[in-house]
């Protein structure tokens, strides 16, 4: 748990987090280990960040030899792993066009610029972004202001002018809101944040549709279902519904703070030219070694293989749990990104995981969040299962 030591330091912190009671120290696998040596089975890796696990020895020493050699450089040089993380992510992503950002939220802003940028170049005039309802973009100024929840944009307005949002698989929605004036429609495959909510295959292919026939931008912003987590590298692929732009980061530098914003080359023309944008942090050796080791893990070992044959066994498991407690009313998800529906207070069952060597955490609708690591085993999501029956049963007694 926490010691005064440690409490006393965290009182030296802007305190914008409500976090739980535990002093984490070290991982390894799918497992957390505090400061006093308790084990807790994670089924939240850092929230879906850390698909491979806790000290992975191949992305560990590959981090330790660039540590060795040189983590920054600014963006005013070339260096040989900006470029081959760039590779691999388009590779995978089947984008054309990557920059490099150190957060999911700088990665969403980029996109939001981009697409700006993108309807400057075209003078098309157009300036206006139609986002979701129940979605989560990021905090900074303008990722909260695609953000479909009130309660994130209200203490900052007037936040960025000229977003609108739409009912999330409602397609009559989106169409409603569609005029000449509209740059981009931005949404997240499955939202997490939002309470696991995950698009229709009619939604996705009809918002492609508008987008493809009002000259409109599709965005898809894949920080916390990208990289596996659905049963496809990315959740767009799942659809077969290409986006121009996408966004991404957690996952794919498994812990190192990294992102990125992708698009098509068609966008590349008439988008971001030198001057435009920049980080100085972004695409840096260190951050860039994690992407394109990351990768070729996954690609060595089927990691998206193994969440295909893992992922029935997980939702089959909690479905049980659906059947067998009045206070779980619902699973909703897809692959190893799943939630259940309480009628309980979802904190409630968080805090009695805690105690009970287990990390979940929730999201929007009273919904309990499951994104553990990709190698998660049958073993492992059988014992998540008897540690949440205990507290199911101790919570609804």
């Amino acid at each position: 748990m926490v010691n005064e030591k440690i409490q006393e330091a965290d009182q030296n912190l802007v305190h914008v987090y409500n976090r739980f009671p535990v002093a984490l120290d070290h991982g390894e696998g799918v497992y957390l280990y505090d400061t006093e040596g308790k084990q807790y089975l994670d089924f939240a890796a850092g929230i879906a960040v850390c698909g491979l696990g806790y000290n992975n020895r191949e992305l560990n020493q590959a981090l330790k030899d660039q540590i060795e050699k040189l983590c920054h450089t600014s963006n005013l040089y070339y260096h040989e792993k900006c470029g081959q993380a760039a590779e691999a992510l388009n590779r995978i992503s089947g984008m054309d066009r990557v920059f490099f950002t150190n957060s999911g939220t700088e990665a969403n802003e980029g996109a939001l610029k981009a697409a700006r940028k993108y309807a400057y170049t075209k003078q098309s005039g157009r300036y206006e972004f139609i986002a979701m309802e129940d979605s989560f973009h990021g905090r900074s100024f303008g990722a909260v202001s695609v953000t479909g929840h009130k309660e994130y944009r209200t203490p900052f307005e007037p936040v960025l002018p000229g977003v609108k949002f739409a009912e999330f698989n409602n397609l009559d929605s989106v169409k409603a809101l569609v005029n000449d004036k509209t740059c981009a429609i931005m949404l997240e495959p499955l939202q997490g944040e939002g309470g696991m909510n995950l698009a229709t295959q009619e939604f996705m292919e009809g918002v492609r549709r508008i987008c493809d026939e009002n000259d409109i931008l599709m965005i898809c912003d894949e920080v916390q279902c990208g990289m596996g987590r659905t049963g496809s590298m990315f959740a767009w692929q799942g659809f077969g519904v290409k986006p121009d732009i996408m966004t991404m980061a957690k996952a794919i530098g498994n812990g190192i703070p990294v992102g990125a914003f992708a698009m098509t080359e068609q966008v590349a023309q008439y988008s971001l030219q030198p001057g435009d944008h920049g980080a100085t942090y972004g695409g840096n050796p260190l951050a860039c070694t994690a992407v394109k080791t990351v990768i070729e893990i996954y690609e060595k070992e089927d990691i998206v293989g193994h969440v295909n044959r893992i992922a029935p066994y997980l939702t089959a498991r909690l479905d049980e749990l659906v059947n067998e407690f009045d206070c779980v009313t619902g699973r909703k998800g897809k692959g190893l990104m799943q939630g259940l529906v309480l009628s309980v207070p979802v904190g409630e069952v968080i805090q009695s995981a805690i105690e009970n060597g287990l990390l979940v955490i929730s999201a929007q609708g009273n919904v309990l969040r499951m994104v553990p690591p990709l190698i998660i085993e049958e073993k492992h999501v059988d014992e998540m299962t008897e540690k949440l029956r205990h507290v199911l049963s101790l919570i609804s007694s």
